[in-house]
C-alpha cells in the first residue's frame, strides 16, 4: 500500500501529537468524516499507534518529526556535503539498499545517499525482513564505489559498526557495542543492524550498498515479529523524542569520512577502536555456517577482522563470516 496525497496530509496534520477533532481533519482535506475514520484506521498498516476520543478527536501515541533534506543538511560538515551525490527522502519505499542496488547497476555515481520514512520490505541479514513503522527509526542506504576491487572492503561492515558508534556516543547511552560481523547491541539486547552488499569486479570497480536500520522508536505491537531481543534508543536514554534530522546527519557525517578513507587505510586502522565496543569477546556462543554449529567461546577479532572462536579443546578457529548465538546474555 503506497501512501496517499490524504494520509500524507493527515499525518502531517497529527505529527504535534495533539488531538485534532474528525470535523477539523475533514475540512483540511476537503472530504467526511467518515472519509477521515478510515484514513486514520489505516495508519496502522504504517506501524502507528493513534488514539481516537469522543469529543476530541484523534491523536497519534508518539508525535512525528519527518525527515527533509534541508534539516538533515543543516547538520552536516562542509566535507560531508562534498561528498554526497545525491540525497532523497522516500515516504515510503522497499528496500532503500534495494533502491541503491538498482542505482549503481545503472552506474550511479559514488555518494548516492537514500533515506525512508517507511520500508515495506527492509532487508535484514540472511534474508530476514527489517521491521519499519513509518517515522520510528531510522533507514538509511549508502552507495559508495571502490577502485580495488573485493579485497579493498574487506572488514568494511566492522568500521561501519565503529562510525555509528561515535554518534551514538554523542548521546547518554549506557552499555552501547558492537556484536561481530555487524549489529549494533545495547544492553545485550539489538539496537541497530548493518547490512553491506557488494557488486563489481574482483580485482577491479566495484560498487557497495550501505544500509543502516537503528531503532528510535518501536512499538511493540510492531515488535511481535522480532525473534531476538532488541532495544531502541528512547528505553536506553529514557527520551521519548529523539531528533531524528539531527541523528541522520550526524551518522551521515561519519559514515561518509570512514567510506571516503576506507580503501587507503584499510581495517587496521579501526582495529583497536571496535575491540573497545567488542560485546562477544570472552561469552560463550554458537556461530551458524548455514546450518552447521560451531560451538564455543568468543576470542574477538583478528588483524583481518574476523571473529576469533575457541572450542572446547582449546583450538583457536578464525571465521570470515557466520550468524552468532549467545549461550548467555551479552552484557
Amino acid at each position: 500500500m503506497l501512501i496517499s496525497d490524504k494520509q500524507k496530509k493527515i499525518l502531517t496534520l497529527l505529527a504535534d501529537g495533539q488531538f485534532h477533532s474528525g470535523t477539523e481533519l475533514a475540512q483540511a482535506l476537503g472530504v467526511s468524516r467518515s472519509a477521515i475514520w478510515k484514513q486514520v484506521n489505516a495508519l496502522t498498516v504504517l506501524g502507528l499507534q493513534y488514539s481516537a476520543v469522543s469529543g476530541k478527536g484523534y491523536r497519534l501515541d508518539k508525535p512525528l518529526e519527518f525527515l527533509t533534506v534541508a534539516k538533515i543538511d543543516a547538520y552536516l560538515d562542509n566535507q560531508t556535503k562534498i561528498l554526497i551525490s545525491s540525497l532523497v527522502i522516500y515516504d515510503q519505499i522497499d528496500s532503500t539498499n534495494r533502491y541503491l542496488v538498482e542505482l549503481a547497476q545503472q552506474q550511479a555515481a559514488s555518494g548516492q545517499v537514500c533515506f525512508a520514512e517507511h520500508q515495506t520490505a527492509g532487508k535484514g541479514r540472511r534474508g530476514r525482513q527489517w521491521v519499519s513503522p513509518f517515522g520510528s527509526n531510522l533507514y538509511l542506504s549508502i552507495l559508495w564505489r571502490f577502485q580495488q576491487g573485493y579485497a579493498s572492503t574487506t572488514g568494511l561492515s566492522l568500521a561501519i559498526g565503529v562510525a555509528v558508534i561515535r554518534v551514538l556516543h554523542q548521546y547518554p547511552i549506557p552499555d552501547v557495542g558492537l556484536k561481530w560481523p555487524n549489529d549494533i547491541y545495547c544492553k545485550g539486547k539489538k539496537l541497530g543492524g548493518i547490512l553491506i552488499e557488494i557488486a563489481g569486479e574482483t580485482e577491479g570497480p566495484c560498487a557497495a550498498v550501505i544500509g543502516l536500520g537503528l531503532n528510535l522508536f518501536l512499538p511493540d505491537a510492531q515488535a511481535q515479529s522480532i525473534t531476538q531481543a532488541w532495544t531502541d534508543l528512547s528505553k536506553v536514554t529514557g527520551q521519548t523524542t529523539i531528533e531524528r534530522n539531527r541523528l541522520a546527519g550526524e551518522l551521515l557525517n561519519q559514515l561518509l569520512s570512514v567510506l571516503a578513507e576506507f580503501e587507503s587505510i584499510g581495517i587496521n586502522a579501526y582495529l583497536d577502536e571496535w575491540r573497545r565496543y567488542d560485546c562477544l569477546k570472552d561469552h560463550p556462543a554458537t556461530l551458524f555456517i548455514g546450518e552447521q554449529p560451531f560451538v564455543g567461546v568468543v576470542r574477538g577479532i583478528n588483524d583481518n577482522g574476523l571473529l576469533l572462536l575457541e572450542h572446547s579443546d582449546g583450538k583457536l578457529q578464525a571465521f570470515a563470516s557466520g550468524e552468532v548465538s549467545f549461550n548467555r546474555t551479552v552484557q
